[in-house]
């Protein structure tokens, strides 16, 4: 049984796949979310359309077709066939590298006060040590893709995704954008975004098309209309950016009615959702957490026969495990995640194998289980951080300004109530946070930072991630005597 998208190309369907079913648990306080599945049996007329590795020709970049995979990197994986002597490439002599093993002190999620001594010597340290595969070391790719048909309900083993791992999301989001975009293609962004994709957009000389949201997420009527309206002689964007739990800086977490409205109108115009998701652990709401876009997709083909490919998703571990191991994740289409590979191999070679080692020496002692436990555990420490932090919202800038209570992250987006400008009948936060709140010794970013037209706000970003109470109350009184200092309280 073959499908057909709405472009015209064929897709193909592969064979029904066990399915999960989500499974509400509750943190410590009793707050609902959806972090396990399980399998069920699959209803055996159900199956996912899969769009072919031709759909994408379209979307790929002059550069990104232009790029010639590695000669060497792609005659690595021969060299683990039995009986094989390799004298393909100049690895060094792992007989003189002066480290012998490491040693982690890893916590247990489950009972703090126990801890666990884990060694990586041996062929795993050689590993961890030498050049590796460009898309991830065997073991942690197969243990991240796991990770993935778990977390998101999308088995793999149908061949309908691909994973690669990467020097941090950063890293990939980077890389899929110069796999995308041509100077001049339009994108559609959120306003406000988060503030790393601007300088890379702009030095893409990409043409933004920004699109507000609200506490309910992306606006989907906004986007509606925008690209019902699109002139004919004008190629639509090829590509939205999202970060739809928590997004930085807005805090808002995207409702499952706008996620399904985005998917409709990715379907119906053509284009790929870049799915950022550093904060998708960090999830803290009243309401069960929304199923990621990845997840949605896969649901929605099963159900409906709509071909899945058109969600390319972002993983970090820098808040769940550490910033500093600069590890991250994407996954979706093979010819978009090959594409983002061909461009690390000749840009970088590989993720770090000492890093990818370490994480995996930590994360497979776990299993899902204790993963899922041990964010669990991160996510109500950070709720417990708003929580201050709203405590002394309360106490310093009622009146002052205005916010929404994030559902997730570590950011709070607050509208400051500023005397009117010749520029902006609300005002403008620049000159008061850069300058202003600076001198009276408390960092946050402006607003016009998340903007790619760097309009002006009252809108300012603070984090709640990393200062005490006492430290948070300090904070907020002195920005709250500077905003009075502004508007001559």
């Amino acid at each position: 049984m073959s499908g057909y998208c709405s472009t015209g190309i064929k897709a193909r369907t592969l064979a029904t796949m066990p399915i999960a079913t989500v499974v509400n648990v509750d943190h410590a306080d009793g707050i609902p979310a959806v972090d396990l599945l399980r399998e069920t049996v699959p209803n055996p007329t159900k199956q996912i359309t899969v769009l072919p590795a031709s759909f994408y020709s379209y979307f790929l970049s002059t550069l990104s077709k232009g790029r010639i995979p590695s000669a060497i990197r792609g005659l690595l994986p021969y060299e683990s066939r039995p009986n094989m002597l390799s004298l393909l490439a100049g690895k060094p002599n792992p007989s003189l590298f002066p480290i012998t093993s490491f040693s982690l002190t890893v916590q247990s999620p489950i009972d703090p006060s126990s801890s666990t001594q884990l060694t990586i010597d041996g062929e795993i340290l050689e590993e961890a040590l030498q050049y590796g595969p460009t898309q991830g070391l065997p073991q942690a790719h197969k243990w991240f893709v796991g990770l993935q048909e778990v977390a998101h309900n999308r088995p793999a083993n149908g061949g309908e995704w691909g994973l690669s791992v990467g020097n941090g999301s950063q890293d990939l989001i980077y890389k899929a954008f110069s796999a995308l975009l041509n100077p001049g293609d339009h994108v559609l962004v959120e306003a406000p975004v988060y503030a790393g994709v601007v300088p890379l957009l702009t030095a893409q000389k990409a043409i933004c098309i920004e699109i507000d949201t609200d506490e309910s997420g992306v606006s989907t009527s906004k986007m509606r209309e925008i690209l019902d309206n699109w002139p004919a002689t004008t190629p639509k964007p090829k590509v939205f950016y999202t970060v739809p739990y928590g997004c930085n800086p807005s805090g808002v977490t995207t409702t499952l009615e706008r996620r399904l409205e985005v998917l409709k109108l990715a379907h119906d115009h053509n284009f790929i959702v870049m799915e950022d998701d550093p904060y998708y652990y960090l999830y803290f709401g009243q309401i069960p957490r929304p199923p990621s876009y990845f997840e949605l997709e896969g649901q929605q083909s099963m159900e409906t026969g709509t071909p899945v490919g058109r969600i390319l998703r972002f993983d970090s571990f820098s808040k769940i495990l550490s910033a500093g191991l600069r590890l991250g994740l994407v996954t979706g289409p093979k010819p978009l995640v090959d594409a983002i590979n061909v461009h690390t191999a000749s840009a970088n070679l590989q993720p770090s194998s000492t890093s990818q080692a370490i994480a995996f020496a930590l994360l497979n002692s776990w299993g899902y289980d204790t993963f899922f436990a041990h964010t669990r555990l991160v996510s109500e420490f950070y709720r417990k951080k708003r929580e201050v932090f709203t405590l002394a919202l309360d106490r310093h800038l009622q009146g002052l300004a205005e916010w929404t209570i994030p559902e997730a992250g570590m950011f709070f987006w607050i509208k400051l109530h500023l005397p009117p400008s010749n520029e902006s009948a609300e005002g403008d936060s620049e000159s008061l946070i850069r300058d202003k709140a600076l001198e009276a010794g408390v960092l946050a970013l402006p607003g016009k930072s998340f903007f790619v037209n760097s309009r002006k706000t009252p809108y300012v970003r603070t984090a709640f991630s990393l200062l005490d109470e006492k430290d948070v109350d300090e904070a907020l009184r002195r920005l709250a005597a500077v905003i009075k200092e502004a508007r001559g309280d």
